[in-house]
């Protein structure tokens, strides 16, 4: 398929933006990017999509979630995350089956690619209907099954093979669109020999892993009482640092409570950081330190975590909000400029999921996961600089256009690729039944 999107702007990457500018579109790849009025009768005959009044900018990128919990948005809110996990969430997940998995990614599918997102990281179980969904949908993802070992060998062995398996079907599925990693869910629920065991068998399969790190105050205090360590005044980072697991293939969500010490250890091991701010909020987790973990040059990617602690996909919220947090925390509003947040929400979040040679930015070599917005909105009026529109105005319904592989999936806010009604149908059923079985 060959096309030009075209926009009165185009955001190449957060720090390139062409006026009156279009991006050429061949198979699955970028093959030109310029000037309207440079590259004039060069792509003759090729249909034209976009045009004067809309923005387009490189697919957003969802960092860290877990899709299929769109099926339990709104089911438990405010309250602790360990009496959140305990007394909701983990006794409904284990009445989870396979094809709740797969409709409740789909949801979380249709939901991103409405909101501009044509990336995400996924942690959760059944993982290969989650590819399902994945593939069905036309979006990117890199998915991994979620371990809790909890010191029982029988289980972290069982929830090992699992992850071995969903790396070796799964990976490159969908064209390509679907990768893998290993998912050891977090520091307090997998002993130590069982992280640098994960740590093993991801390196035998050339995979990354993907792990919840320092999300909340009290982790130091839950390994203590997991597993009888006491980690004598260290920090979680220097913890799993010294087990050998830290190195430019972990992808670490949330990484809130972290010393000035354990941020060069990220910068230095080439750690990528999943920054989590409305979930963060929302649980009362804390706000990550993401202006220090910056100027150290740590790659820090934005994420919405799981719509049951969100509540919602939503990486236009997550900007605004990662932006203003970081001012208000530090008493400094040139923190975390509209330019950086941009960055972590697109070429920074493509670092994070190892995915930068291929999307992020919108230059030529690249796959063509492209993202148009309308800027005829009363919000987006009037226009001064369009990456402060982007971070600070703008909104996920003013996406009107999603191509993700050189494929268009939503067209003038039609999605092509799903049935959305029968999906949002659908998802409410599998809920009801989940819910329902869960309580019996």
């Amino acid at each position: 398929m060959e096309f030009i999107v075209k926009g009165s702007f185009v955001v190449v990457r957060p720090d390139k933006i062409l006026e009156d500018a279009v991006v050429v579109v061949e198979d699955d790849r970028i093959v030109d990017v310029g000037k309207e009025s440079e590259l004039k009768g060069k792509y003759s005959g090729y249909e034209i999509i976009g045009g004067k009044g809309k923005v387009v900018l490189p697919g957003l990128v969802n960092c860290h979630t877990h899709a299929a919990m769109t099926l339990l948005r709104g089911y438990a809110d405010d309250m602790v995350l360990s009496e959140w996990l305990t007394q909701k969430i983990w006794p409904v997940e284990a009445h989870l089956k396979p094809e709740d998995i797969y409709v409740g990614t789909l949801l979380a599918c249709l939901e991103m690619l409405k909101s501009g997102i044509t990336a995400f990281a996924d942690m959760y179980f059944y993982m290969d209907k989650a590819a399902k969904a994945v593939v069905e949908s036309g979006i990117r993802a890199v998915i991994s099954h979620g371990m809790i070992e909890l010191g029982n060998a029988e289980k972290g062995e069982r929830d090992l093979r699992e992850a071995e398996r969903i790396v070796r079907t799964c990976q490159g599925l969908g064209d390509g669109r679907v990768t893998t990693m290993f998912g050891p869910h977090a520091p307090y629920t997998c002993s130590p020999e069982y992280l640098q065991k994960v740590k093993e068998t991801a390196e035998k399969y050339d995979v990354g892993i993907h792990i919840h790190l320092a999300e909340t105050k009290d982790e130091v205090e839950k390994i203590k009482n997991t597993f009888g360590i006491d980690l004598k005044g260290k920090g979680v980072i220097e913890y799993v640092d010294e087990l050998g697991i830290l190195d430019s293939s972990v992808l670490a969500a949330h990484v809130v409570w972290v010393s000035e010490k354990e941020i060069k250890i990220l910068a230095e091991r080439g750690v990528k950081v999943a920054h989590n701010p409305v979930s963060n909020l929302k649980l009362a987790s804390g706000i990550a330190p993401i202006p220090q973990m910056l100027r150290n040059g740590v790659t820090v990617g934005l994420a919405t975590d799981g719509a049951a602690s969100n509540n919602c996909l939503d990486i236009f919220e997550e900007m605004k909000v990662s932006a203003i947090i970081h001012k208000a925390h530090s008493f400094d509003p040139t923190v975390t400029s509209a330019t950086e947040v941009l960055e972590m929400a697109t070429i920074g979040g493509a670092k994070a999921l190892f995915l930068d040679k291929d999307i992020g930015t919108l230059e030529v070599g690249k796959k063509a996961d492209i993202v148009i917005l309308d800027l005829k909105k009363p919000r987006l009026v009037p226009l001064h600089n369009i990456v402060s529109h982007l971070v600070y105005a703008a909104k996920c319904n003013d996406v009107c256009t999603v191509i993700v592989d050189g494929k268009i999936l939503m067209e003038n806010g039609e999605v092509k690729v799903l049935d959305e009604n029968k999906v949002i149908e659908l998802a409410q059923k599998t809920a009801e039944d989940l819910i329902s079985r869960a309580q019996t």
